[in-house]
């Protein structure tokens, strides 16, 4: 593929001229000699940083880990719960705060291993242990027993409230009731480990293919953490293997949109995720399937670095460049996928109001819209503190639609706020990622997909501390009182919810809220039953097929 990638590259100016005259309705697919072994070939964006659950935080590793491993709960088409190593669903208390959970008697690591409850308490004390640094340690803060004091008191991680009662039935112990519990276990960091594999390669476990142990519908083989592309293959273990029918996933990463273009109109990909003119120059194609997405692109504003105020620490400066901003000119003329502007941190189309069945967006309403006048306003303020020139540098990833519209948005920050010298630096999304986790930006272009069907998802991300260094009592208050005191009160923790958001973006100006995504794809006609949650990962090809 690797050879074939770059001829595509080469032949680019081809390809836009092919677009116009060609309809990419090819049912043949990608190396259709492959077909009936059940071959498909699919891209991503960026690479695989791990397979260790521990670390899990991009979309790619994420796609990967849904298919090589497996928790209590999956997510199916409709975005519904459903049991996978767990028998059914939970029998929760009346409390709401004990869960028990029995595990199929099927269920099987590749080596053959039976999958046990001491699995699942294994991996869980593993994610609560401050010294593995896991990166969604936070999600067992405030919701499994004990997990505050294990995280931010030294507690021995043995004493988290969850147990194996036999081989086969977990308990688990909440610290309150958290309503969207269930949905947490269906993400990875919540999977299950094998201690006696885990223990074998320590901290190098996860990193390339000989040292995962899958309990998952696939195996991934011819990957380590450099890998541009990779194998996925149907693993005879698993409990469901009967069901799927694909035998060998290839993957790709390919950044460049007119690459994955050109390889689905050469029969290289089965499946491209184009953007911009590609899309606009596709609406007619059949092949093209426009999949709403929950995640939300926003801007990052680092209000200290070392210990002192950085630019952004400025109130006005935060108003000025989130007034600034055109949205709707990014997602109708950079972006053009279907893509939407976002007035909020929580998307639409994501959750709905217990009580009234409303949209979460629809009870919150726009916050922050473009406004010219106030960010001039706001600028003027800013500088008699900033100074009248001042240069900033965004970070973004070096994914194709994001390098555009960092571009489209130093554009427009740079005409709307006179002495404002704004640089894009770009690097692999890995390395954004890192570089914002430490702290290490002024501003920079941050995504967020939920990992569970709940606001909250979204708003624990900035409680402080976190990467932007906003603080706010306000708004800590207000997430503490939705998850210690309204867990069993769903219109007051919604309204809550509300009121976290509303300070978050409006009345603190920490983030700018930039446009929801939407997924352009071209899917070839033989390739069926891939479908795409709202949260969780992105991707499930678990039971598609190929004919």
């Amino acid at each position: 593929m690797k050879k074939k990638i770059i001829l595509a590259c080469a032949s680019f100016i081809i390809g836009v001229v092919l677009v116009g005259c060609t309809t990419g309705n090819n049912t043949e697919g990608a190396n259709s000699s492959d077909n009936d072994a059940q071959t498909v070939h699919l891209m991503e964006e960026n690479e695989v940083a791990s397979m260790n659950t521990l670390v899990t935080q991009d979309t790619a590793s994420i796609n990967a880990q849904v298919h090589v491993f497996e928790g209590l709960y999956n997510i199916d088409q409709d975005n519904e719960i459903v049991p996978a190593v767990a028998e059914d669903m939970p029998e929760i208390s009346e409390d709401g705060k004990t869960y028990t959970i029995q595990l199929r008697d099927d269920a099987n690591w590749s080596n053959g291993d039976p999958v046990t409850a001491d699995d699942f308490v294994y991996a869980w004390r593993r994610l609560a242990s401050p010294e593995n640094e896991a990166n969604y340690m936070f999600l067992l803060d405030g919701t499994v027993a004990n997990g505050s004091e294990i995280i931010n008191d030294g507690m021995d991680p043995e004493k988290l409230g969850v147990k194996a009662n036999n081989d086969k039935e977990l308990e688990i112990q909440l610290e309150k009731p958290v309503p969207y519990f269930t949905s947490l276990m269906t993400f990875p960091p919540f999977f299950p480990q094998n201690e006696e594999f885990v223990e074998e390669y320590g901290k190098e476990y996860g990193n390339d293919s000989e040292k995962i142990l899958s309990n998952g519908a696939f195996t991934m083989e011819n990957w380590d953490q450099s890998s541009m592309e990779w194998d996925l293959e149907k693993n005879p273990e698993y409990y469901d293997a009967d069901k799927v029918k694909l035998e060998k996933v290839n993957v790709d990463v390919i950044k460049e949109t007119a690459t994955a273009f050109n390889l689905f109109q050469s029969d290289e990909l089965d499946q491209a995720e184009i953007s911009g003119e590609h899309v606009k120059q596709n609406e007619d194609n059949p092949n093209l399937q426009k999949v709403p997405d929950s995640k939300v692109f926003y801007f990052k504003m680092n209000q200290k670095s070392n210990d002192k105020d950085t630019i952004f620490a400025n109130e006005d400066v935060r108003r000025a460049v989130a007034y600034a901003i055109d949205k709707e000119g990014i997602v109708d003329d950079v972006l053009a996928d279907g893509s939407s502007a976002s007035y909020g941190y929580i998307p639409k189309d994501f959750v709905k109001n217990p009580e009234t069945d409303a949209d979460f967006r629809e009870d919150a309403g726009d916050l922050m819209e473009t406004n010219e006048d106030k960010a001039k306003e706001h600028w003027e303020k800013a500088k008699k503190e900033i100074g009248d020139e001042i240069t900033i540098e965004l970070l973004t990833s070096d994914e194709d639609a994001e390098k555009k519209v960092a571009e489209t948005v130093q554009y427009q920050l740079q005409e709307a706020l006179p002495g404002l010298n704004l640089e894009v630096k770009s690097v692999p999304l890995n390395n954004s990622i890192d570089l914002t986790r430490n702290g290490e930006y002024e501003l920079a272009m941050g995504r967020w997909g939920p990992d569970y069907q709940d606001p909250m998802t979204y708003l624990e991300s900035l409680r402080s501390p976190n990467n932007t260094n906003y603080e706010s009592d306000e708004y800590d208050d207000l997430l503490d009182k939705i998850t210690n005191d309204y867990g069993n009160d769903p219109e007051k923790r919604w309204q809550a919810m509300i009121d976290a958001e509303k300070t978050l973006v409006e009345e603190d100006a920490a983030i700018v809220p930039l446009y929801q995504q939407t997924r352009s794809l071209l899917v070839k006609d033989n390739l069926k039953g891939i479908y795409y949650p709202n949260f969780g990962a992105s991707t499930i090809f678990k039971y598609a097929t190929y004919n």
